[in-house]
């Protein structure tokens, strides 16, 4: 039985549920600590079955541990038939992830006694503290992520392209150990950077600009998630007054990091730091978010958030200052709460303007 499952069960148990589908790909990789596609899970007291097709049959059978391996030909009939023969009475599903067209095929197929429950972040409270294991792997992403941006700073000067950068990037890691990029790049240069997600255009570089690079690998299934703002020549006085305001917010969010201490509250120290600055309406978006094997995972550091922070959780602090038709400018770090407050996991890397 992979290690998570008894976890899992148990929150089961408590939800009244003898059954629960998994067709998140997150969390179907992480109940069998294995990252693979296109695949399901269905568990139980009496067995864990990991349900996928041809493409990747041999693959689980030689990397997951401790469930039998389904090679389905009719997805939906094989789980219900599965559900049927486990005795499965009330079969929980990810609402979040389920499409309505699933949701339809799976009940057809199912008896009438079958009931289906939908469930919301029963996996994903899980995922929220991370393993020795798991911090391994996002360490070593954000170690990549350093090194690209070291790499990328050489390359951003007058006559360089959002377009170019983002092809340097994409190299680079390759060659660095990950497998992919954790998200889309965004490297956005003067006005277009005042868009908190901008998207990569051909535009290019000129005097006086700044330009936003926000860059993530992947290594193992785990991501990082690092922004960092540079300047073309002389930064000007508003750019410089706006840097700082941000990393002030940042600094104040990442000293409100600590075991069992709200998390609308990290949001909150950054947040009431840009607005006593008179820049509040700049700045719309949380100040963070989870990051593991998906780029944006529980949990929120935001306003509405009221749980709190707890030891092994990894989130980001990234606040931002975002002028309409001038510039944006965000910074974006990865901390580890600990047992006595934080480690700032990407602190190595040089913030100065």
């Amino acid at each position: 039985m992979p290690s998570r499952i008894p976890a899992l069960l148990e929150k089961l148990r408590l939800s009244s549920l003898d059954g629960f589908l998994v067709s998140k790909e997150a969390n179907v990789s992480y109940i069998c600590s294995y990252n693979i596609r296109d695949s399901y899970l269905l568990v139980s007291n009496k067995e864990t079955c990991f349900i996928t097709d041809f493409r990747y049959t041999e693959e689980a059978r030689k990397n997951i541990k401790g469930a039998r391996i389904v090679e389905y030909k009719n997805l939906f009939k094989d789980i219900a038939w599965l559900v049927k023969k486990y005795k499965i009475r009330r079969l929980g599903f990810e609402a979040k992830d389920l499409n309505f067209a699933e949701y339809t095929k799976i009940k057809e197929y199912l008896v009438p006694k079958v009931k289906l429950i939908d469930t919301f972040n029963v996996i994903e409270t899980m995922r929220q503290v991370k393993s020795p294991e798991e911090l391994t792997h996002i360490r070593e992403a954000i170690k990549i992520t350093a090194s690209a941006f070291d790499f990328l700073k050489n390359c951003i000067k007058q006559g360089q392209s959002e377009l170019g950068i983002a092809a340097e990037f994409e190299r680079f890691i390759r060659y660095h150990g990950a497998r992919m990029s954790a998200f889309n790049i965004i490297a956005a240069s003067g006005p277009n950077s005042s868009f908190p997600h901008a998207g990569v255009t051909e535009r290019k570089f000129v005097k006086g600009d700044s330009v936003l690079i926000d860059i993530g690998v992947e290594v193992n299934g785990y991501k990082s998630d690092l922004t960092r703002a540079f300047f073309l020549d002389r930064i000007s006085p508003i750019q410089r007054k706006i840097y700082k305001i941000i990393q002030g917010a940042q600094d104040k969010a990442i000293e409100a990091i600590r075991p069992k201490v709200a998390l609308c509250k990290i949001d909150h120290a950054a947040r009431s730091y840009i607005a006593k600055h008179g820049y509040a309406r700049f700045f719309g978006h949380s100040v963070g978010h989870g990051v593991g094997l998906e780029v944006h995972e529980e949990p929120s550091i935001s306003s509405k958030n009221t749980s709190f922070a707890q030891e092994g959780m990894v989130f980001t602090i990234e606040p931002g200052i975002y002028l309409p038709n001038k510039f944006g400018l965000r910074l974006e770090d990865m901390v580890l709460v600990t047992k006595k407050g934080v480690e700032v996991l990407s602190g190595a890397i040089d913030k100065s303007i």
